[in-house]
């Protein structure tokens, strides 16, 4: 059996159990979508929000990428998968709360610690070169303070980064003026499955 035959048995497990259980809930959902929290997370296999959250369908906006990046807000003509998503989730949604969630073991913050992609081209890790140049002044500065291996300090100072440029963008600014919005700061261990919330006023992550 073929890897996608097994997800293909896991959608008919779900056709006949889960979605003959919730058949109104389905019926419901078609007819739109209310959540009121937007996650942004890496597109890592092993750290899915709505597992981690157990979250319902409907209940969790969600955005998934390479490092949970947000890149800072960009008013240019260039085409922005991630704006257009926040965009959607706070103006035409109406989320109260966006969670930046990094992770133990990121890949994409492994990379930039090792330089793994500088200058590659494209299909040999050119496009994600691109994307992490985003990161590399967190990248220097997580260095200089930790060394060349700090891996989780950078994956949580990722998520700072994120945080710090979600706040670029005027229709986020004006609803966390006016408290109508919320953001979050979380990062996942996968070794002991725990979440660490980010404490804004001390900076640290924290246990939960």
């Amino acid at each position: 059996m073929s890897a996608f035959d097994t997800l293909l048995a896991g959608y008919h497990d779900f056709r006949t159990d889960d979605w003959e259980q919730h058949r109104e809930t389905w019926h419901q959902l078609a007819k739109g979508q209310h959540p009121k929290v937007m996650i942004v997370s890496c597109s890592d296999s092993r750290v899915d929000p709505a597992t981690i959250f157990k979250a319902v369908p409907g209940e969790i906006f969600v955005l998934r990428n390479v490092a949970n990046l947000v890149p800072p807000n960009d008013q240019t003509n260039r085409l922005n998968g991630v704006s257009a998503a926040l965009e959607y989730a706070v103006t035409q949604l109406g989320v109260t709360d966006i969670v930046v969630m990094g992770h133990h073991e990121c890949g994409g913050a492994a990379a930039a610690l090792e330089h793994k992609f500088d200058h590659a081209t494209p299909g040999e890790g050119g496009y994600i070169d691109h994307w992490l140049h985003l990161v590399a002044p967190t990248r220097d500065a997580v260095v200089a303070q930790h060394g060349p291996d700090a891996t989780t300090e950078l994956e949580q100072a990722l998520v700072k980064l994120s945080l710090s440029n979600l706040r670029t963008f005027p229709w986020i600014a004006g609803r966390l003026a006016n408290q109508t919005l919320t953001l979050h700061g979380a990062w996942f261990s996968i070794d002991d499955g725990r979440i660490y919330l980010l404490n804004a006023e001390s900076g640290s992550f924290e246990a939960q």
